[in-house]
């Protein structure tokens, strides 16, 4: 107790409040990332966010071209769940467009659709869905039935209003491609593998070398005879094969606990993961030369892996975002990965038709690790 008061001074309380204040404002990292975080979070689920996804693009096959037709198609519009951005003539376009993932729905009206609708023979409309995300699908599939109806409707008057009645003018049938039972586990578990990897790559690689920054093993590399490239490479290859045991233990995981099928190929898979690897190390590598310390390296992986979460279509839909955040989300590699994992294993799909995906995803790879490699050199020369 000796030299000490016994008694609370709020004078010296005051005295540590300000220090505290000091230390906060002289770290403009963190004092950033206390600001910058809640704030991307309210524009994110403010703006961005849209769990009931409307004007989802839908391609229209039809056969028979008649005012019972268009009336049809013009109601599904007028939900505002359904756009029309396509119009085909073959059942193999409809088949690739929602293999591709560049169409979420597919109407096809029958030829002599008017015709038998008139005679009372309640003709056979289908929809065909990609069902690999059910949240997309499920608001919109439950409106065409009633916009169908109400279209019909008004149509069937004078001597055709006892068409009305019973089960309908018309049978419209819903066909859920690639998922038909709407399993939740088929969407998530696959997609789990990029929110994983982008996740504990970023966060481990930033760590990992600023660690060794801050205690200052880093400089003892700067009398050895290995160069900077060398340095990063020989530590950025642990990570990678870190990165393909993960995603070996998110497979085994989705077959044996989840019974997900998978459909196509899995040494495709593996292959084309390599990329997107190499790009979320480039992110930590690039954040490790940016940080002062972990605590910043993690703030700066949070600040990367929230919008890659939110804006990548994994918790919720891409299709129901705005524009301006769909753009921002096809600059993150994560929207990309998650599009290739799911064709391959829900729709089996081919190198070639996971092509388009793949370009964004090496060209931020070309950014990110340029910049990282860029930045290491002059930390360490």
């Amino acid at each position: 107790m000796t030299g000490k008061s016994v008694s609370f001074s709020f004078r010296r309380f005051a005295a540590m409040v300000s220090k505290e204040f000091t230390q906060m404002r002289r770290d403009r990292v963190t004092f950033g990332m206390m600001v910058g975080i809640p704030l991307l979070q309210l524009i994110l689920f403010g703006y961005a966010i849209n769990s009931d996804p409307k004007h989802l693009p839908t391609a229209i096959l039809d056969n028979d071209r008649s005012v019972f037709s268009r009336d049809l198609a013009a109601a599904m519009k007028n939900s505002l769940y359904f756009e029309f951005t396509r119009e085909i003539v073959t059942e193999a376009q409809a088949d690739e467009l929602l293999r591709l993932g560049r169409i979420q729905f597919v109407l096809t009206i029958p030829p002599n659709f008017g015709r038998d609708l008139v005679r009372g023979d309640r003709p056979v409309v289908l929809l065909e869905a990609d069902a690999t995300d059910p949240s997309a699908t499920s608001n919109a599939v439950a409106a065409i039935r009633q916009a169908a109806t109400d279209a019909l409707s008004r149509d069937l008057t004078g001597p055709l209003l006892p068409l009305r009645a019973g089960q309908g003018p018309m049978d419209l049938r819903l066909h859920a491609r690639y998922n038909p039972e709407a399993i939740t586990q088929y969407n998530i578990v696959p997609g789990l593998m990029g929110v994983v990897l982008t996740m504990t790559l970023v966060i481990i690689t930033s760590l990992a070398i600023t660690r060794e920054r801050e205690r200052g093993t880093m400089e003892n590399l700067l009398i050895t005879p290995v160069r900077p490239v060398e340095v990063l490479l020989g530590k950025i290859l642990p990570y990678i094969i870190v990165g393909y045991l993960q995603m070996a233990l998110i497979v085994l995981a989705a077959i044996l606990l989840f019974q997900v099928p998978i459909v196509g190929s899995l040494p495709l898979l593996f292959l084309v993961s390599f990329p997107f690897i190499a790009a979320n190390l480039g992110v930590g590598i690039t954040f490790s030369t940016v940080a002062q310390n972990q605590l910043q390296a993690v703030q700066m992986s949070f600040f990367f892996f929230l919008p890659s979460i939110l804006l990548s279509g994994f918790m919720f839909p891409f299709q129901g975002m705005p524009v301006w955040a769909q753009w921002l989300g096809s600059v993150l590699p994560l929207t990309h990965y998650l599009r290739v994992v799911r064709g391959i294993v829900l729709k089996g799909n081919g190198f070639f038709d996971i092509l388009p995906h793949m370009w964004p995803i090496c060209l931020f790879l070309l950014a990110s690790l340029g910049l990282g490699v860029k930045r290491y050199r002059q930390t360490l020369d």
